[in-house]
């Protein structure tokens, strides 16, 4: 039989969760930190928020999955 060890499972979602939101913000980090002329900060930031609360909802979902299924279908895999 095998056995998952919960924690280290929602540390290894947490790692996912954490590198998918590193990808979608990276257009919107580029147009910040660049300051790319015909391109709104203020649009980029509010995507970015948009980004933040997405992932504040799975990393939720995470610490209270109470198992591995849990855990994947929170990352939606």
């Amino acid at each position: 039989m095998i056995v998952i060890n919960l924690d280290k499972a929602k540390n290894i979602g947490h790692a996912r969760r954490r590198a998918a939101r590193a990808e979608e913000f990276k257009p919107h980090d580029e147009i910040i930190m660049k300051q790319i002329p015909g391109n709104d900060a203020v649009i980029a930031e509010a995507a970015r928020a948009a980004i933040r609360a997405k992932y504040a909802d799975i990393q939720t979902q995470i610490d209270a999955s109470s198992s591995p299924d849990e855990i994947k279908a929170a990352l939606g895999i």
